[in-house]
């Protein structure tokens, strides 16, 4: 899988606490989804999004960052599945309705 600049990454940030997970996010800012969860370990997680070539602002001590997915990947991908045209309107098809449909 190829990162180019441009691409979004979703990744889980991992804090050893509380408060080293809220400077990170005060500090850095990213787009994050949800909220932050706690692990069995004592460990604070929560998943962002951030461009690829910012994923290094967040590394430090005390937290770990894991690449989850190239959400830029995973949507060129879904988008690559829709087709053009409605498939559901015969090619002969008018629009129904008030409307006039004129002709040229």
């Amino acid at each position: 899988m190829s990162t180019a600049r441009y691409d979004i990454l979703r990744v889980r940030v991992t804090a050893k606490d509380a408060d080293t997970l809220r400077a990170l996010l005060r500090e850095v800012r990213p787009d994050v989804g949800g909220t932050p969860t706690r692990g069995p370990d004592g460990r604070y997680s929560i998943d962002a999004y951030v461009p690829s070539d910012q994923v290094a602002a967040l590394k430090r001590v005390g937290v770990t960052v894991e690449e989850v997915e190239n959400a830029s990947e995973a949507g060129r991908l879904a988008q690559a599945q829709v087709g053009e045209g409605d498939r559901f309107a015969p090619a002969d098809a008018y629009p129904h309705g008030l409307a006039v449909k004129v002709r040229d």
